[in-house]
């Protein structure tokens, strides 16, 4: 069983000694480090730390900062951690997996990371109510089809119709390129049907 020290800087100015420091006190054999960026969240060598911890090992911070942006990827890391049977302790928060205290506090971030992602969804569809109210609409704007598109949908409606071919062999007839556009073409045609 072996202690993995992680530490980790925001910025290209923060000194990383003293996470080094307090890691080596609490014995971690090997150490990591990582230095992100707010914007490129990219832990290249947390994740060689993630593919050499086997089971029994421990894995130790300084701070629950280090191991991800947000509660819900926290909260993803201890479960993939538990299931590989690597310990997790975190010094700054005085947590320890392997405790029943430890079990505590990580149920307690499973209900609140839970209800993070409860007010997102939340705040989401509440601003999907007040744009549709205002007369906005959510998603990408349909910018229409093309020319090439617009000539060849009274003939794709004809071979849809006929019911003769899958939807996935007309698109290859057509070279259409997905889905989507597939029914953009077919809505279209009926539009264009309505209107003649």
């Amino acid at each position: 069983m072996i202690k993995f020290g992680y530490a980790l800087t925001w910025t290209s100015e923060e000194n990383i000694d003293l996470q080094l420091d307090i890691l080596r006190l609490e014995g971690c054999r090997k150490i990591f480090t990582d230095k992100v960026s707010g914007v490129k969240f990219i832990q290249i060598e947390f994740e060689q730390l993630l593919t050499l911890a086997k089971k029994g090992d421990t894995i130790v911070v300084c701070r629950f900062l280090n191991l991800g942006k947000d509660m819900v990827q926290l909260i993803k890391l201890i479960e993939q951690l538990k299931l590989r049977g690597i310990h997790l302790k975190s010094l700054n928060e005085s947590f320890d997996s392997t405790t029943p205290m430890g079990d505590l506090f990580y149920r307690l971030m499973c209900i609140l990371a839970d209800t993070e992602r409860s007010l997102r969804r939340e705040n989401t569809l509440e601003g999907l109510r007040i744009a549709k109210e205002k007369g906005m609409q959510g998603g990408r704007k349909f910018i229409g089809l093309n020319k090439q598109y617009q000539i060849i949908a009274p003939e794709v409606k004809k071979v849809y119709d006929s019911m003769m071919y899958s939807n996935k062999t007309i698109r290859e007839i057509f070279s259409i390129k997905n889905k989507a556009i597939f029914y953009q073409i077919l809505a279209f045609a009926n539009k264009k049907e309505r209107v003649e």
